[in-house]
């Protein structure tokens, strides 16, 4: 890799940040998820089911919650909302990044791709000048299945762990979203690739298809300094 830019730096450290807040966040909610089922109270799978229920729950359950689990569960709570209240505000400065950064603006024209995903691909690897294509960065990621050859067949096997556990999941979340909107395939210039491969895949394995060639348009962006062109079209991005 290149030497980094203080702005790559900077960015880079905004994503590491929030990806700790994250996990802690989730790390508290599971929490709170494990000592309710102990006291045999069991919500809703999903943060949003617990949080709008938890409450509720600890003012109606009272007599079967001791008051010091009230207590704990109430401390894990206020401690899940102001993680919230960080990550929203490290959010907000990453967004404020990727409307500044002109290649981060080219790279949210990228179905799925937004500001997460392209403030923490420019803060990984600038221009994309560290590979020589796609593929490669395909490969530091770990979206590219290992290769091994038997009775002079090759064989793809399990995608690679290595390289940046957390843009690879990135480009995967942004791949499952595409994935909920069938109607929108038809409008990309990879949708004709994603109908063909759809029937003939696992969903998982199919995602992880998507996120691979999602990061290649990602970097081929890079290098050529060029946005990607396509319809307008609605969907969530990352």
């Amino acid at each position: 890799m290149h030497e980094k830019t203080q702005d790559q730096l900077d960015l880079q450290a905004l994503h590491r940040v929030r990806s700790r807040l994250v996990s802690r966040r989730t790390a508290t909610i599971n929490q709170i998820r494990a000592f309710l089922i102990e006291q045999g109270i069991a919500v809703r799978t999903g943060a949003t089911a617990l949080r709008n229920s938890l409450l509720t729950i600890l003012k109606d359950r009272q007599n079967e919650i001791s008051p010091r689990m009230r207590d704990l569960i109430v401390g894990l709570y206020e401690d899940w909302m102001h993680l919230d209240e960080r990550i929203e505000t490290l959010a907000g400065e990453i967004d404020q990044i990727g409307e500044k950064e002109a290649n981060c603006q080219r790279l949210m024209s990228v179905p799925g791709i937004g500001p997460l995903i392209s403030t923490g691909v420019v803060g990984a690897i600038g221009t994309g000048e560290a590979f020589e294509r796609g593929r490669d960065f395909g490969a530091w990621l770990g979206l590219v299945p290992r290769q091994y050859s038997t009775g002079g067949r090759s064989i793809l096997g399990r995608i690679s762990k290595r390289g940046s556990k957390y843009l690879r999941t990135l480009f995967i979340q942004a791949a499952n979203v595409i994935l909920m909107r069938p109607h929108n395939w038809d409008r990309f210039s990879f949708g004709a690739w994603l109908q063909n491969a759809a029937p003939r895949l696992h969903r998982n394995k199919l995602a992880t298809a998507l996120a691979n060639k999602l990061a290649r348009i990602a970097w081929s962006i890079l290098r050529s300094e060029k946005a990607f062109h396509a319809p307008h079209y609605e969907v969530i991005a990352i």
